[in-house]
């Protein structure tokens, strides 16, 4: 069977135009149904914290240090910490404790 890297591309191209298309062409009119509201208000932040979590704990060299800039991020963002401060945060959390480690 003979591979076409051409008609993946082209499936995977359809598909996800259809994703996005569709809810646009089927959804005309606000939105009122308030659980299908709030779970909707809800899908960027848990598409986001999927898509980082697994990635802020294998990234790092040392376990540790994934865990320890996790909760200090949770941290800065309860007290109202900026997305940016927060990531620049972490970054220098799982920097300290690597270079740190090295040292001992």
């Amino acid at each position: 069977m003979e591979h076409n890297i051409y008609l993946y591309i082209l499936v995977a191209a359809a598909v996800s135009c259809l994703i996005r298309v569709l809810p646009l062409t089927l959804i005309r009119g606000k939105i009122r149904h308030p659980f299908l509201r709030s779970f909707l208000y809800y899908v960027p932040y848990v598409t986001l914290a999927v898509m980082t979590f697994p990635a802020i704990l294998s990234a790092p060299q040392l376990p540790f240090a994934g865990i320890a800039a996790f909760v200090i991020g949770i941290a800065a963002a309860w007290k109202g910490v900026s997305m940016a401060g927060i990531a620049v945060l972490c970054c220098a959390v799982v920097f300290i404790c690597e270079t740190a480690a090295v040292y001992l």
